[in-house]
């Protein structure tokens, strides 16, 4: 079962990281395999929603509910989707008032041996890309 876990320090707040990250409805503007991105249910202590992915051309959609506590973690929980396995979280260290450690961690298989074949790659590379594209988000929407 394939396991990511990245940790990065950015000068932004971790108030700010965490609501960049629970911003899904906002995630097709800067996720470039993101084709779409509705939010099911936000509450102070959940955020559910459903992912559209497509990566030159292969398709697939997931949803999570994600139990949250801003502007510290997100616990991500699977939905539904094409997935066996798929549990992680996001933690937000803060580093003085204006920086932040990101953390992300997920673990996650496919329902099916075909499917790990055919979107095993395609989310393998999303996932090693994700936090780099949160913390280029980041740096344009949060220009000092």
């Amino acid at each position: 079962m394939p396991t990511v876990r990245k940790s990065v320090i950015v000068q932004h707040p971790a108030s700010a990281m965490f609501d960049l990250v629970d911003g899904v409805e906002r995630y097709p503007e800067f996720l470039p395999w993101c084709a779409g991105a509705a939010v099911i249910e936000r509450t102070p202590a959940v955020t559910e929603a459903r992912v559209e992915v497509d990566f030159h051309g292969l398709r697939s959609a997931f949803t999570t509910r994600n139990s949250k506590e801003s502007p510290e973690w997100m616990h991500l929980a699977f939905v539904e989707g094409p997935f066996e396995r798929f549990q992680g979280h996001w933690r937000f260290v803060a580093l003085g008032e204006s920086g932040c450690r990101v953390e992300f961690a997920l673990d996650y298989g496919f329902d099916s041996r075909a499917l790990d074949t055919l979107l095993g790659p395609v989310f393998g590379h999303i996932l090693e890309t994700l936090v780099e594209r949160f913390v280029q988000r980041a740096d344009e929407v949060m220009q000092p």
